[in-house]
């Protein structure tokens, strides 16, 4: 016979709290007090460090250098800076991630530099569940070109048979918003390049929440957002990162002035920056730049390894509390169980996932809700306890017993879910 594991009790999870290597690491995030927090994978925690930056930028560099802090505070320097930074996070040589633009907007440059590279195919492969942003960019980017290019998609089960000699471009998210399923991405990639097709990762739910290495993986081309795992702030810039193989042979279709090879000689026609450069378009975002700094400073203190395991270890503690404190309540864990193919977080289907999601919001224990019925949870190492994962469970099962998510303003439904 198979032993039961013993149930879970508060203290349990308490007792883990007090021997966490990365305890330390809450201190410098602000934290509301009573509230539970397991929504940093859609926006990440206030760490300390921002305000105190951001008054540095605005009072000292803006408001008494102006025009000056380009130069005097480097400001020119900043998207290359932070994108070496996120680079140390994903496994990206120096000179290979920059930082500017929105996650949509650079995987609009990845995907169309990627389909110059291979002009003889016109097919971009990629699966139905990927975030709607990424195929809508790839649909809209196909109508502009207008030279045939078709968006395929196909389920996970069946993405290596369909890398046929058609595909140009296989463009999958690591870590599925909704279910947490992690692709596995060296093998991913290799069955793309042995096809003759490139690799684009969406790096939003991966970077700074699972160890990622790109070089190593062989890919081509990723993005990813500063505003979840990096906790760089709403709307933070997001990144885009290119293997050097590539840098004197992708051709941006967006060709802005800080993309070029010497931008204040104000030359009347375009010349691509060397390397990584050339991915930029516009005047970088310093203040949101600054921001996305500090949320990085403190990853690179951490481990990623550490981080890693602690989720590891809190996604499957708080699955089996969901087992056995929920049962008979309708749920459904739709996250994977084995760890390998598990992100930063567990997503629960329910009929009434919307109503259930306002009530635990209303009780201080904040996810998110992804249509149709996903109840999602995502665990972010660096300032989420152990025992809060019992306590949310915990005001969870109140909530069902007490049918207090059938209110009546728990269904109203809000613009953001």
């Amino acid at each position: 016979m198979t032993p039961t594991r013993p149930v879970l009790a508060r203290p349990d999870l308490a007792a883990l709290d007090k021997t966490d290597p990365l305890k330390p690491f809450r201190d410098r995030f602000v934290l509301p007090q009573g509230v539970i927090y397991l929504d940093g994978n859609s926006l990440g925690a206030l760490p300390r460090a921002t305000a105190a930056r951001l008054a540095q930028v605005i009072e000292a560099e803006w408001g008494r250098d102006l025009i000056t802090s380009w130069n005097k505070h480097d400001w020119i320097a900043l998207p290359a800076r932070v994108g070496d930074k996120i680079g140390r996070l994903i496994g990206a040589k120096p000179g290979e991630t920059m930082v500017g633009d929105s996650t949509s907007v650079n995987l609009f440059k990845t995907l169309a530099a990627a389909l110059r590279l291979r002009p003889g195919r016109r097919v971009i492969l990629s699966e139905p569940a990927n975030f709607p942003t990424d195929l809508y960019i790839a649909e809209g980017l196909a109508a502009l070109l207008a030279e045939g290019h078709e968006l395929r998609l196909v389920e996970p089960e069946a993405i290596d048979a369909a890398i046929t000699d058609e595909v140009a471009v296989v463009m999958l998210t690591h870590v599925n918003y909704r279910t947490g399923r992690l692709h596995d991405m060296a093998r991913v990639t290799t069955r793309a390049h042995d096809a003759g097709a490139l690799m684009l990762w969406d790096l939003c739910h991966s970077a700074g929440a699972v160890p990622v290495d790109l070089n190593r993986a062989g890919a081509d081309f990723a993005v990813g957002c500063g505003y979840k795992y990096l906790n760089g702030g709403p709307g933070a810039p997001a990144f885009l990162w290119a293997a050097e193989r590539w840098h004197g042979q992708m051709t941006m279709p967006l060709t802005g002035w800080l993309g070029h090879a010497a931008p204040f000689a104000f030359e009347t026609h375009f010349r691509p920056a060397d390397g990584i450069q050339r991915g930029l378009v516009g005047t970088p975002p310093i203040l949101s730049l600054a921001a996305l700094e500090c949320g990085v400073d403190i990853l690179l203190d951490a481990s990623i390894a550490e981080i890693r395991k602690k989720s590891l270890s809190q996604s499957a503690l708080f699955a089996q509390l969901v087992e056995e404190q929920l049962a008979g309540h309708g749920f459904t864990i739709v996250s994977p169980g084995d760890e390998a193919s598990r992100g930063s977080q567990v997503s629960l289907a329910h009929e009434q996932g919307y109503p259930i999601m306002q009530a635990l919001i209303a009780r201080g224990v904040i996810g998110d809700f992804r249509a149709p019925d996903i109840l999602r949870f995502g665990f972010t190492p660096l300032y989420l306890g152990y025992a809060e994962l019992w306590d949310a469970v915990w005001v969870l099962k109140e909530i069902m017993e007490d049918r207090s998510w059938d209110r009546p303003e728990h269904h109203a439904r809000a613009r953001v879910t």
